[in-house]
């Protein structure tokens, strides 16, 4: 087993030993196997004994309910377990994880908490044992990731894209224990790697707590190993990481000067014995990819992701969209009947309403009619100052961040407009829009220089976003400026540019209309945070962040 100071493992052995773990010990939750590939393939054939849920599983499959064929054939009410409880001391396959329905992640977080399944409608409560692990299969597309309550259960990640498929042998099992147990030095070193990481989740602490247990009991031992403690850390709480350690300044301060080197033998300093936790968490930093590191350090831990941003909001469509269930109701004016949900609601009162034949007896309050869910288009404006200070600090950044944006909402279909301001007053340089060529060609011929007329930029954004949603749409505001006015509105004394901008920011707020502001400034001041907070906006001061910095540090704010 490896342990600190062994070479980094490779993500399909780490991945194969969590499968053997979760054979152990199932209330471990589960595994995410972000990516696709034959690497991905070869820890899926381990799973054994596993339901398979489709993508579009509706309820009664999924918990139980009403046997629909054997409650019309009988007259009274039979019920029938759902897949997951035919799960039950198995695994629960999740093709697709990362955009399963959020009622399906409700049903598993419930499952897995309780253990149970529960189903209480139609007439009928059953209850039905359901200990199972979920394998969440994530296929890895864009920003998509598995819902945040399901992965938070799950006790390990994997990201197999790219891994190799030397296919590692799987773990031999059949020297396992039955138990084992961990101490308290080992407990609380899990406890402070994770404090040093950043996961504030006890549950990520708790798993790492039973991974080491597994560990101890998949090689035969009834007790956890040191070695055991930094494997769990690394399997468990490496892909949760949100921040690097931080260093103890008092520490540093007090540190003693380095002892120059001798060159007798044998003279080399032998120190004192290491901590476990610090053992663990220099573990736990080499086993983290280049890229990850990368992105805690930036404060965008891939860990934190969870659904695609800059998507319109979801909404409710009586006619058109995804399928979200049913209720009651009539099907007239383009509702749409649910015949076998009718059926369901009248079958359990068949011999109450005197069945004798064949025919069934459906009343008025058995109708169900089908509900949609659809999503609103977006449109993202961008308000860009242009002005002469913004020129000389920022606007080529800026640009190159709009522009990275632009590209991102032609991919997702989503309209895109940009509002210039700058001289006197502000300018639509490009009307909503999913033409990406105009965009870009708009963008590149945005001079710079004049005066600084937020309150004119800022009204014509709101004005656009106020069109945008009137047409149904889904509207988000992102003002790119250092926030300092000093053009008013309408031909004002300069003295009210700042106190219009201010207006003008709490118009967009009062609107209800979502936004970022990004001070560009290269020295980020009180007047920025200012409008930001009456826009109720993000505010996002990125003094010396490139383009690319500030695209993400914006995509990050956008509504998911």
């Amino acid at each position: 087993m490896s342990g600190a100071g062994d070479p980094a493992p490779d993500v399909l052995g780490d991945a194969l030993l969590a499968m053997a773990l979760l054979r152990i010990d199932p209330l471990l939750g589960g595994v995410v196997l972000r990516g696709d590939g034959p690497a991905r393939d070869r820890v899926v054939e381990t799973i054994g004994a596993a339901r398979t849920l489709p993508r579009n599983v509706d309820v009664d499959r999924l918990v139980g309910g009403l046997d629909l064929g054997a409650t019309l054939a009988l007259g009274r009410p039979v019920a029938q377990s759902g897949l997951l409880a035919q799960a039950d001391g198995g695994a629960v396959l999740l093709p697709g994880a990362e955009r399963t329905d959020d009622v399906v992640v409700s049903a598993l977080c419930a499952a897995l908490d309780s253990g149970m399944v529960v189903a209480e409608r139609d007439g009928l409560s059953r209850r039905d044992a359901a200990r199972f692990v979920v394998v969440a299969l994530d296929d890895g597309i864009e920003d998509e990731a598995v819902a945040a309550p399901l992965a938070e259960r799950l006790a390990f990640r994997f990201d197999l894209e790219g891994a190799g498929d030397g296919l590692p042998p799987a773990c031999d099992m059949s020297a396992a224990a039955t138990q084992a147990i961990i101490d308290e030095v080992q407990i609380e070193a899990i406890a402070s790697v994770a404090s040093a990481l950043g996961i504030d989740s006890m549950r990520a602490q708790l798993f790492a707590v039973r991974a080491a247990l597994a560990l101890a009991r998949l090689e035969g031992r009834d007790a956890v190993s040191d070695g055991d403690v930094t494997v769990a850390a690394r399997l468990v709480l490496a892909p949760r990481a949100t921040r690097l350690p931080q260093p103890d300044a008092a520490e540093e301060d007090e540190a003693p000067e380095p002892s120059p080197p001798s060159d007798a033998p044998g003279d080399e300093p032998q120190g004192e014995p290491r901590q476990l936790d610090d053992v663990v968490l220099e573990a736990v930093l080499a086993a983290l990819p280049p890229d990850m590191l990368a992105a805690i350090a930036q404060g965008s831990a891939r860990a934190a992701a969870t659904r695609a941003r800059g998507k319109g909001e979801k909404r409710r469509s009586p006619t058109r969209g995804r399928p979200v269930g049913t209720r009651s109701g009539v099907p007239r004016g383009g509702l749409r009947l649910s015949l076998i949900d009718t059926l369901r609601a009248a079958a359990p009162w068949q011999r109450l309403r005197g069945r004798e034949d064949a025919r069934i007896r459906i009343r008025k309050d058995d109708l169900r009619i089908r509900r949609f869910e659809s999503r609103a288009e977006a449109t993202t404006i961008f308000a860009v100052d242009a002005s002469g200070s913004s020129a000389l600090a920022r606007l080529a950044e800026a640009k190159g961040a709009v522009e990275l944006m632009l590209a991102e909402a032609y991919v997702k279909r989503a309209q895109v407009a940009l509002v210039a301001f700058r001289g006197e007053g502000a300018e639509l340089l490009l009307p909503p829009t999913r033409s990406l060529a105009r965009a870009r060609r708009a963008l590149a011929e945005l001079p710079g220089g004049g005066g600084t007329p937020i309150a004119a930029g800022l009204t014509l954004a709101r004005e656009l976003a106020e069109a945008a949603v009137a047409r149904g749409r889904t509207a988000f505001v992102v003002v790119l400026s250092d926030g300092r006015a000093n053009v008013a509105l309408a031909g004002g004394p300069r003295g009210a540019a700042q106190g219009d901008a201010q207006a003008a920011a709490q118009a967009i707020g009062a609107a209800g209309i979502d936004g970022a502001f990004v001070d560009i400034s290269a020295r980020p001041r009180a007047e920025g945070a200012a409008l930001a907070g009456a826009m109720r906006a993000r505010y996002l001061p990125l003094p010396r962040a490139d383009a690319r910095a500030m695209h993400a540090a914006v995509r990050e704010a956008m509504p998911k």
